[in-house]
């Protein structure tokens, strides 16, 4: 019952900061409906039995059994997750590809970034932190290019100038759902 608890304030904190992050740039239904999937029962109580609060609970579902069906319910319902985007090529022979990610979404994908390294690196987060998590995780190789570019753009500008500015910089160049990178 105890992780019960831990695992619902966890995800709840994380939600509130995407939330106010999203707010701040314009994504007000996004910043409501982000990572609602996480209330389920197919992901909350696996995130409940997992919980260990300093990673997510899908890498220890992961471990156990070699998969996490949290993250594949997940993923398949969050447009900000790149892995949202793979489809079947049209062209025969490519099998799955990435697809462009709308910008909306890479905003959102940035965003939950940085709120997940701040949930769970509470005492020691440093604006770099979410660019060597993304770099450790190799997600060039699943992401569409343009995606991949936008993302990184962001991430190293977070990492360099921090997150005020990069927030700033969102702030300025992203209307109507597009965002315009210099």
């Amino acid at each position: 019952m105890l992780h019960f608890w831990k695992h619902f304030k966890k995800i709840t904190h994380h939600k509130m900061m995407v939330m106010k992050g999203c707010f701040s740039v314009g994504l007000y239904r996004q910043g409501i409906m982000h990572d609602l999937s996480k209330y389920m029962p197919s992901e909350f109580m696996v995130g409940a039995r997992y919980y260990q609060g300093t990673q997510s609970p899908n890498n220890a579902e992961r471990a156990d059994k070699g998969y996490s069906a949290a993250w594949l319910h997940h993923k398949g319902r969050n447009r900000h997750h790149y892995e949202y985007w793979l489809d079947y090529s049209s062209r025969k022979g490519e099998g799955i590809i990435p697809a462009k990610m709308p910008d909306r979404y890479i905003v959102e994908m940035f965003i939950d970034r940085v709120a997940a390294a701040k949930n769970y690196n509470i005492h020691n987060y440093s604006d770099d932190i979410p660019l060597k998590y993304y770099m450790s995780g190799e997600p060039w190789r699943f992401m569409h290019k343009d995606t991949r570019n936008k993302l990184e753009f962001l991430l190293k500008m977070n990492a360099e100038y921090g997150e005020a500015k990069t927030m700033k910089y969102i702030r300025r160049h992203f209307s109507h759902g597009r965002l315009d990178i210099k």
